[in-house]
């Protein structure tokens, strides 16, 4: 299982962009350096009042395509 780690922050009006499909995906450097880029779906349940904010684990399978996401 392929993994990569990525700190977001994403504030309510940038959100409220990616929930009414404006953009679709998040771009973001991930901790060793990689530029990342998934579907902003998979960050719904740690929607909060002030955004999305953490540190979260993205798991892949080896074609990589999304398994799992967990806030660390």
């Amino acid at each position: 299982m392929h993994q990569i780690i990525v700190d977001i922050s994403i504030s309510p009006e940038e959100w409220i962009k990616l929930y009414q499909g404006v953009a679709v995906d998040v771009r973001t450097t991930a901790r060793d350096g990689r530029s990342v880029r998934f579907p902003a779906r998979i960050l719904s349940r740690f929607y909060l009042q002030n955004g999305v904010r953490g540190s979260f684990r993205i798991l892949f399978d080896a074609s990589g395509k999304f398994s799992s996401i967990e806030r660390l």
